[in-house]
């Protein structure tokens, strides 16, 4: 067999492989924090640090639909200024961490990506998060490592071979990014961008809403 033949089979059978269940948890994790207009930030390394400015890219544009309020997203891997700042002045595994606690607000979504699930960083990022009430979203492949372990939600790819790891991990939040952008046209009149500078507190309003 050709060998890229192999490798995209390979690939089709991890996505075949793909847990369900826990995939409709982080689709909807990402609706709520949209719904409390919280913001999803997301980080990784390497590869997934490719794949964390690319999912917070789509998730920012890809999911906008007038005259609904856009998604909140940002990358903490796409600062070359603060990633070196803090690898340089501190240690690299506070890159992440140190970020998110300018960053954070409460009601704000964390989004870990990590192919073996054991990057120092990442693994002081989400911890931090949790310790806060940050919920944390936590995307791995290998057995998951610690990552797995640590998120309020994990999604372990079942691979031990990282491009297809990677792979998967992209295909996942292009997924998610539509998915969410459906979602939002599903519901074109639950809040508006209008509703952002109006008197009444946003969280009431929604919870009015919801009531009718």
């Amino acid at each position: 067999m050709n060998q890229l033949t192999h490798y995209f089979r390979q690939v089709m059978h991890t996505l075949q492989t793909l847990p369900q269940a826990p995939l409709d948890r982080i689709a909807e994790a990402l609706w709520s924090t949209y719904e409390r207009d919280g913001t999803i930030i997301v980080c990784g390394n390497g590869g997934s640090a490719a794949t964390a400015s690319h999912f917070a890219c789509d998730l920012a544009k890809w999911t906008i639909h007038p005259p609904a309020r856009r998604v909140r997203a940002l990358a903490l891997t796409d600062s070359v200024p603060l990633m070196t700042a803090w690898s340089n002045d501190q240690e690299y595994a506070a890159v992440f961490v140190e970020q998110l606690q300018s960053l954070a607000r409460p009601g704000d979504l964390l989004v870990a990506l990590s192919g073996s699930g054991n990057s120092p960083n990442v693994v002081r990022a989400v911890t931090w998060g949790n310790q806060v009430g940050l919920p944390t979203i936590g995307i791995t492949g290998f057995d998951g490592g610690q990552l797995a372990e640590l998120a309020t939600f994990a999604l372990r790819v079942e691979s031990y071979v990282m491009p297809q790891v990677e792979d998967v991990h992209s295909m996942v939040c292009h997924a998610l990014a539509v998915n969410l952008g459906l979602e939002i046209t599903a519901n074109l009149t639950f809040l508006t961008t209008a509703d952002l500078f109006a008197d009444e507190p946003l969280h009431e309003r929604a919870v009015g809403r919801d009531a009718t």
